[in-house]
């Protein structure tokens, strides 16, 4: 099992991680009727992407002796209605700028392949950018 998710009422979640025991809460967005003090369901799935991405450049990083140590990525989700899901997902990169040409093509590679870019359902758009301005 990876992990275990107990509804707590008033539309929220205590999600917990198995192996390490950590957890955190989801809230139903407040245009959706709940209370929007955490999370969403969606905001995780979107969330995830931009650290799917983080966490494999960094793992491929590592091997090209590059630091990517406080580099930030943005995320920003958006909703449709008919039927209620994620239609678009944007993800702005904020990387160092010390880093050459090849091998920002290699990370950058790394990024758009990573497992929750293939997770996500082809109907979802992915508009990401790369900025090596850090």
């Amino acid at each position: 099992m990876t992990s275990k998710i107990t509804y707590t009422g008033e539309l929220r979640t205590t999600c917990e991680h198995i192996r390490s025991g950590n957890t955190f809460i989801t809230d139903a967005p407040v245009d959706n009727n709940g209370l929007g003090q955490a999370f969403s369901p969606t905001d995780t799935v979107a969330t995830g992407f931009g650290s799917c991405m983080i966490t494999v450049m960094g793992i491929k990083a590592r091997g090209l002796e590059v630091d990517l140590r406080n580099s930030v990525v943005e995320i920003t989700k958006h909703m449709e209605s008919n039927p209620r899901r994620i239609s678009k997902i944007e993800a702005r990169l904020m990387l160092p700028k010390d880093v050459s040409e090849k091998n920002r093509k290699i990370l950058e590679h790394t990024a758009n392949t990573c497992p929750v870019h293939f997770s996500l359902h082809p109907d979802i758009e992915r508009v990401v950018t790369y900025h090596w301005e850090l």
